[in-house]
C-alpha cells in the first residue's frame, strides 16, 4: 500500500483548535457560566469595578507577586501593553534589546525607528536560537521576550539580570504567564494577554509594574507627547486607579467576565502550579513524537529552550508541501491554524498551553504523521 493510500488515523482530537492565539478555551468552557450582571453597565459601576478590580487581584494572587507589584488591565492586548510601557519609561537610561523572533524585533523597530532613541545596543538571534544574554549591561534598561511565540524558543532563567541593575527589565511575557516560572524580582514590568495562556477574548492588555517600575515613572517625563491610552500617571503620580479596576478607557466586561471565569478555572485545577504542569505533559506529548520520527524536529535548537505553549516544528518538505500539511488537517477537521507565523521559517506551530488536553494532542500525533505521509507521497 503506497503511503498516499494509507488509511487515517480513526480516533480524533475532541477539541482542534490549536492556534498559538487567540487560543483555545477552558476545557468544558460554556457561554452559559460567564457571570452576566455587568454587561450593559458602566464599567464605572460598582459591579464593573468590582470585576475589574477582582481580575487584577486574582492575577496578582494566581501568580503569586511580590508585595508591592501592581497588575492593572490596558487597551489593545499584549502589544498595547508592551507600547504603553516602552513610550512611558524609556529614554531615560541607554536600552539593550535582545530580540530573536517576529515580535521581539518589532520592539526594536519601535525603540529605534518610532521613539528614536540614540543609546541603543541590539543583541539579536535567527529563528531557533537565543542571544547572547551576557551582553546584558546593568546600568542600562532591557526590553526581551520570555517565549518566542513565533519561535517557540523560550529563556532558560533570568540569571543574567542583574539584583543590583539601575535600569530597568521590561519583559514580554504574553506567551509565558500562567505556564511558566516567572522570576518576579528580577522584573520590573511585564506585560501579557489573557487571550494566550488562558484563552481568554482578544483587545485587553495586562501591565505588571513592579516598585522599581513605578519608582521610574514617577521620576522620569519622556520628551515626546503622549497618548491618553499611553497615560500611566497624573500630576507626575502613578495613577493608581489603573490598578485597582479604573480602567483607561472602556473594556468590554464581557471579556473580563470571560477573563475571570478562566482565573476561576484556574483555581478549580490547583492553581498556578497545575496550570505549568498541564503545559509541561502537553509538551512531553510532542517532544515523544519528535524523538521518534526523523523528519520533524523543534524549531528551538536547545532542548532546554524549546517552549512549551507555542510549540514550533520544522519538517523534511518543502514550504508548499507544508501548506498542503496545514490544509489536509483543517480540512480534516483534526487541527486548526496551526500553520506556523508568516514571518517564521515554514512548519507546525502547536499550543500546549493547559486550555490543550493531553488526550487531544496524543490523538493529533498520529493525524501529523498521516498527512506527512500524504504531501510526501503526492
Amino acid at each position: 500500500m503506497s503511503a498516499a493510500n494509507l488509511p487515517s488515523p480513526t480516533v480524533k482530537p475532541a477539541n482542534p483548535n490549536f492556534s498559538s492565539g487567540p487560543c483555545s478555551k477552558r476545557p468544558g468552557y460554556s457561554l452559559a457560566n460567564l457571570r452576566t450582571e455587568t454587561l450593559g453597565r458602566s464599567h464605572r459601576s460598582s459591579v464593573g469595578e468590582e470585576a475589574l478590580r477582582r481580575a487584577c487581584e486574582d492575577t496578582a494572587r494566581i501568580l503569586g507577586l511580590p508585595e508591592g507589584y501592581r497588575v492593572g488591565i490596558v487597551p489593545a492586548s499584549d502589544t498595547g501593553a508592551m507600547e504603553m510601557a516602552m513610550w512611558s519609561m524609556l529614554g531615560e537610561r541607554p536600552v539593550d534589546i535582545f530580540a530573536w523572533e517576529s515580535f521581539g524585533k518589532e520592539w526594536v523597530n519601535d525603540i529605534t525607528t518610532q521613539l528614536r532613541l540614540d543609546n541603543v545596543s541590539l543583541h539579536q538571534a535567527e529563528y531557533g536560537k537565543l542571544p547572547d544574554f551576557s551582553q546584558a549591561n546593568p546600568e542600562h534598561d532591557i526590553v526581551f521576550t520570555w517565549n518566542g511565540t513565533t519561535s517557540g524558543v523560550k529563556v532558560l532563567n533570568a540569571d543574567w539580570i542583574s539584583d543590583d541593575r539601575q535600569g530597568i527589565a521590561i519583559c514580554d511575557a504574553t506567551s509565558a504567564v500562567f505556564a511558566m516560572e516567572m522570576p518576579w524580582e528580577k522584573l520590573d514590568v511585564v506585560t501579557f494577554s489573557w487571550q494566550k495562556v488562558l484563552g481568554g477574548e482578544g483587545a485587553h492588555g495586562v501591565l505588571i509594574l513592579s516598585p522599581r517600575a513605578v519608582a521610574r515613572l514617577e521620576s522620569y517625563t519622556p520628551p515626546w507627547p503622549m497618548p491618553k491610552i499611553f497615560r500611566l500617571t497624573k500630576g507626575g503620580k502613578l495613577n493608581e486607579g489603573i490598578f485597582k479596576g479604573s480602567t483607561i478607557n472602556t473594556p468590554s466586561m464581557l471579556c473580563v467576565e470571560d477573563y475571570l471565569d478562566a482565573l476561576d478555572w484556574v483555581d478549580s485545577l490547583g492553581g498556578l502550579e497545575a496550570c505549568i504542569g498541564k503545559s509541561q505533559r502537553n509538551l512531553a506529548v510532542i517532544q515523544e513524537f519528535v524523538e521518534s520520527h526523523e523528519w520533524i524536529r523543534f524549531l528551538a535548537e536547545a532542548e532546554g529552550t524549546v517552549s512549551n505553549t507555542s510549540v514550533c516544528l520544522i519538517l523534511d518538505l518543502s514550504p508548499d508541501q507544508v501548506k498542503q500539511m496545514v490544509k489536509l488537517l483543517e480540512q480534516e477537521s483534526v487541527a486548526y491554524d496551526i500553520g506556523s507565523y508568516r514571518d517564521a521559517p515554514p512548519g507546525l506551530r502547536i499550543w500546549c498551553g493547559s486550555t490543550v488536553e493531553e488526550s487531544d494532542l496524543q490523538a493529533l500525533m498520529p493525524w501529523i504523521e498521516w498527512a506527512y505521509q500524504q504531501v510526501k507521497a503526492a
